[in-house]
């Protein structure tokens, strides 16, 4: 069991699973901002243009409700429900287009990172020493 442990614990702290363990919680968050987008701010447009059709009310009735004298309902309708259907790949396309763009953008930063020249490092006492040795012997020359 101590080597189950063990070995449990190292996977667990490697930095790959770590990364992925941070992406996921950052992927739930911007899942909800994005889904937000489109139930608040683009699906509103896309009914105001359709004629306010919602889609997710959108279905085909395989079987209607089956109801007695009394109005209620014995069997629940069976219905083929395409709206939520397209309403998803709606939220899919909005969803992989806001993460293409975003990483577009976090592409860009890094390039520019990759591209700007690092500064050369200051020389050691030992470079130092050799570049006065050299001077010294360059005067000498002379």
């Amino acid at each position: 069991m101590g080597k189950f442990l063990s070995d449990f614990k190292e996977f667990a702290m490697k930095g790959n699973v770590i990364d992925m363990a941070v992406g996921v919680i950052i992927g739930g968050a911007f899942g909800k901002i994005v889904s937000s987008l489109v139930n608040d701010i683009i699906m509103p447009v896309v009914s105001l243009c359709t004629g306010n059709m919602n889609f997710t009310d959108m279905k085909s009735v395989l079987r209607p409700a089956e109801v007695d004298a009394a109005g209620e309902v014995i069997r629940e309708a069976v219905t083929f429900n395409y709206g939520m259907f397209i309403q998803n790949i709606v939220d899919f396309i909005i969803i992989a287009l806001s993460i293409f763009f975003a990483l577009r953008v976090i592409m860009k930063f890094k390039k520019k990172e990759e591209e700007a020249p690092a500064a050369p490092p200051a020389p050691s006492a030992e470079e130092k020493l050799l570049t006065e040795i050299r001077d010294i012997l360059k005067k000498e020359e002379k």
